[in-house]
């Protein structure tokens, strides 16, 4: 297995802000999971890390942001951080990789019974997470959907307005940091062009866009304010 734990060239960088922003998510609720998740009790069964730091800033790994999307809405459930762990070890070791929660063979086979967080690889094999509350299940549905997946079926980009907006998440183009499709042009370039009240086909034709690519990148950042 590799641990994605240092940076690395195409494996993206994302600080708590930048996953608090690019999964529209609270950075207060960010945090307060990350402080569970983060190199304390996964680190501990897992003998590695899933993020560095400088002493005063951590980061993680494209796979580690998809892992924690999915950590995140078990939480939110009320899932037992036991429960989850034992989970994630044992689907880690049956398909050989550090990132379960961002292989399409598991996240697309979470579900619901009552109250429960079920993993139905096959019929012989179900695992279950007790929890106190219901999961909102079309969360993970929707997030899944905005993801591209790789040959071995690992998570590869994200799309966080959807995969018919111009926005991507792709740890390949600017350390992972939102682009406008099939371009290295950073949302947040365009969108401080916007804030400096250029209209939307100077900056289209100044980086050789299209309106609506612009117009996506302007829709991301307002939404990620």
């Amino acid at each position: 297995m590799i641990f994605e734990n240092k940076p690395e060239i195409g494996w993206g960088i994302f600080t708590i802000p930048d996953l608090a922003r690019i999964l529209n998510l609270k950075y207060h609720k960010v945090q307060k999971v990350l402080n569970e998740y983060w190199d304390t009790r996964f680190a501990a069964q897992l003998g590695s890390k899933y993020s560095w730091t400088d002493g005063k800033s951590r980061a993680v790994t494209f796979h580690t942001l998809v892992e924690f999307y999915i950590y995140y809405r078990f939480k939110e459930a009320g899932a037992n951080t036991k429960d989850i762990l034992k989970a994630h070890q044992e689907l880690s070791e049956r398909f050989d990789t550090p990132f379960p929660f961002a292989s399409s063979q598991i996240i697309n086979k979470v579900g619901t019974f009552g109250k429960k967080i079920v993993i139905s690889l096959d019929p012989e094999h179900i695992m279950d997470l007790n929890n106190t509350r219901q999961l909102k299940l079309h969360f993970i549905k929707s997030f899944i959907t905005k993801l591209d997946f790789d040959g071995n079926d690992l998570a590869s980009r994200f799309w966080p307005l959807g995969k018919e907006k111009s926005v991507v998440v792709d740890p390949h183009h600017q350390f992972g940091q939102p682009t406008i499709a099939g371009s290295n042009i950073l949302t947040a370039t365009v969108f401080n062009m916007y804030l400096a009240k250029e209209p939307v086909p100077f900056i289209a034709s100044t980086f050789g866009l299209n309106d609506k690519s612009v117009a996506d990148a302007i829709d991301f950042c307002k939404n990620a304010a």
